[in-house]
């Protein structure tokens, strides 16, 4: 391989999805991953071993001792403000997983701490890489949709939490990103929500308008399941075609209006990095490092976070005054 440095590397998280991010740097030939730091000192030890890094359960230690030129941070939802803020005052660059935060004030402290000190600060909304989204993007960057009239997300699976917002907050925070990577800001929202079956709001529908003149609906739900097929659908309508997006990875559509044969991308036999959704976090990697290397902003900047956060609060406020929101 090159002589170039690889970049050193600690983990903060040693859950499921942490799983992901030990995989992903242990097998990047740019990266130096060094160690784990894990609230569980039996799994933390167990993790590590399994990567062949150092096991911590005090993270200022990580931080000095290991001195990493960037910590990925992936911790439960509700539980990222403390310690991504220590990080960020210690100086170190980041990226963090999903949501940023659940209070706008919170997400405020960490941009502007991280903004004092000039840090790298990326967030890994990893939808963004899948290979359908890619191709949607780029059609609709080629115009090949036309004018956009409107935009479908919808996304449910099980889910469960103390928060009453968790579903919109935690999850749909993927739609808002999407739905504005695809189509553009958006302008206003208006939102229902129900706890019928308790633990919160578990399921809601909001009705969009983008800044463009189109409008757009976002359904999400904990009260569904993975385990059935189409659990994702993103649809979008221009007035020269539209493009679907099936289960994140699982296949891409376009059409031309008019026209009743569309052009299908789905992964062939030996595809495999296309087809997993997990891989999704390599591409985004992808793009993260060489940013990252090169000293530039990250390609996902925790601004998006903040955003993704910033409507979700807007589709609570509606739905509490019964009233549309704007958002820009």
């Amino acid at each position: 391989m090159s002589t170039e440095k690889r970049i050193k590397v600690a983990l903060v998280g040693a859950g499921s999805w942490g799983l992901q991010h030990a995989r992903v740097f242990s097998e990047r030939p740019d990266v130096d991953f060094r160690a784990i730091f894990g609230r569980s000192e039996e799994k933390t030890r167990a993790r590590a071993a399994a990567y062949g890094v150092r096991a911590y359960n005090d993270l200022d230690k990580l931080l000095k001792q290991e001195q990493p030129d960037l910590v990925s941070v992936c911790l439960p939802n509700q539980e990222h403000f403390a310690t991504t803020l220590r990080i960020i005052q210690a100086g170190f660059p980041l990226l963090v997983e999903k949501p940023l935060v659940f209070d706008l004030g919170e997400a405020d402290i960490l941009l502007n701490e991280a903004a004092k000190r000039s840090l790298f600060f990326a967030i890994n909304f990893n939808h963004r890489y899948a290979r359908p989204v890619q191709m949607a993007h780029q059609a609709i960057a080629d115009r090949r949709l036309g004018d956009i009239s409107f935009a479908t997300w919808r996304f449910g699976g099980e889910g469960s939490s103390d928060h009453p917002h968790a579903n919109l907050i935690e999850t749909q925070c993927h739609g808002f990103d999407m739905l504005e990577f695809l189509c553009g800001p958006i302008a206003s929202v208006a939102a229902q929500m129900t706890d019928k079956t308790g633990g919160g709001y578990r399921t809601l529908v909001l009705a969009l308008r983008f800044a463009n003149g189109a409008v757009g609906s976002l359904v999400g739900s904990y009260d569904t399941s993975y385990a059935y097929p189409g659990t994702h659908l993103v649809e979008v309508n221009g007035d020269k075609g539209r493009i679907l997006i099936e289960d994140t990875v699982r296949r891409y559509t376009f059409q031309p209006a008019g026209n009743e044969i569309g052009e299908v991308w789905q992964a062939g036999y030996f595809n495999d990095r296309d087809r997993e959704f997990h891989r999704t976090f390599d591409k985004h990697l992808e793009a993260v490092l060489p940013a990252f290397k090169q000293g530039q902003r990250p390609p996902v900047p925790a601004e998006a976070g903040r955003r993704a956060l910033e409507l979700a609060h807007a589709a609570i406020r509606s739905f509490e005054t019964g009233q549309r929101v704007s958002t820009l």
